[in-house]
């Protein structure tokens, strides 16, 4: 079993910064990461600087990975502060940091400006690192099994604090903080904090943000980044429409209506039949195989019937578009939801397999402790009651 270690044994409220300490009220500050390039020009250019200075600073934040404007030579020291004030303002506080997998694997706890907490997972792979970014602080998806669907839904993230957790998780790689040595972000999964696609705007910017090329974003293959739901079908067609071929992940956890219902609230709305079809559309759109995520749960979903019958659903909509997950349940403290034997997980997986179904077991990272996504903000918050 794994465990998270903490990095620092402080108070978390010792580790903020003096303006994350307060609780305010209003819309994020406005950052150049909420905006294209052309309105990044417009702002220097009207705060009487020349336009050119967004640029700079943009492929420092977007290359170097860096907002420390005193490091940046090729800025007029004289102008490097209202540079700062008007496009690289202090967007995530550090509450706590935690380590499992021998180093591998390291989750944060970040603060916002109006005190609202989320949750980043930056891991590493052989040959790849990979950062799970939450798009919500808490989520209105309702889902019983997820620590963050039990918290309700704060707010949506702005663009900039969403881009943030990436470029802070690309800066851990490039320091080598993660493996020990320099190394590159390769991947982001829109899997944490949040319904991706019920904040739609603010996803889709930092999609952009993330597969644009230097000094718009950061320059990464669409094909590495995954935008996970758990059944906006709207939003599906929305997502297929925007012509971004990023990989669709469905969080189905259940083949059928009746269980479905209960597991997934958002069913009742849009049935398995409509999300597998929304589904399969987008891999009709973009070449992207889908992703089926499935939650293996003791005694509720991984009955071999399940996986049979989740088999059919998949085939009946042609062959090879679409790739099953399943996922070893990380269970919340308390909770009467927990994972499946690994011998009812080998034979959900054998079903499926021996179907024609692609399939691969999901590594889970860090189950004893805080392992859930939401786990570690409602610790925290537990111990300032």
């Amino acid at each position: 079993m794994t465990d998270f270690a903490p990095i620092e044994s402080l108070d978390p409220a010792a580790r903020l910064p003096l303006q994350f300490t307060a609780k305010r009220r209003g819309k994020a500050p406005r950052h150049l990461a909420d905006l294209p390039l052309a309105e990044r020009r417009d702002l220097v250019k009207e705060a009487g600087m020349p336009a050119f200075r967004a640029e700079q600073l943009s492929r420092h934040y977007f290359t170097h990975f860096s907002r420390d404007v005193e490091g940046m030579t090729d800025l007029p020291a004289a102008q490097r502060e209202s540079l700062a004030d008007l496009l690289l303002p202090e967007l995530l506080g550090e509450v706590r940091t935690l380590t499992a997998d021998g180093g591998d694997t390291v989750k944060t706890l970040w603060e916002l400006f109006d005190g609202s907490r989320v949750e980043t997972v930056l891991m590493a792979y052989p040959g790849r690192n990979t950062v799970c970014i939450s798009s919500e602080v808490g989520c209105g998806m309702a889902c019983p099994f997820c620590a963050t669907g039990q918290m309700g839904l704060t707010r949506n993230l702005s663009t900039a604090e969403i881009v943030e957790q990436v470029r802070l998780a690309a800066k851990a790689c490039e320091d080598g903080s993660l493996i020990g040595e320099p190394s590159r972000l390769s991947n982001v999964v829109f899997m944490g904090m949040g319904e991706p696609l019920a904040n739609f705007r603010a996803v889709m910017d930092t999609v952009r943000r993330l597969t644009d090329p230097a000094p718009e974003g950061f320059g990464l293959s669409a094909r590495s980044v995954v935008v996970s739901t758990v059944g906006l079908v709207p939003a599906i067609h929305k997502l297929r429409e925007a012509g971004i071929p990023v990989t669709l992940a469905v969080s189905l956890h259940a083949p059928d209506d009746e269980l479905r219902d209960n597991l997934i609230p958002i069913n009742s709305r849009w049935k398995v039949g409509e999300l597998l079809d929304a589904a399969r559309s987008y891999f009709e759109a973009t070449g992207r195989r889908v992703s089926i995520e499935y939650a293996l749960i003791k005694d509720i979903n991984d009955q071999a019937w399940r996986a049979d019958l989740l088999a059919r659903e998949l085939n009946k909509r042609g062959r090879g578009w679409a790739h099953v997950n399943p996922i070893p349940l990380n269970p919340t403290p308390g909770s009467m939801w927990t994972a499946s034997e690994r011998r009812v997980e080998r034979e959900f997986v054998d079903t499926l397999r021996a179907a024609g179904i692609r399939t691969t077991v999901r590594d889970t990272r860090g189950s004893d402790i805080d392992g859930a996504c939401g786990q570690l903000a409602a610790a925290v918050l537990t111990e300032g009651r």
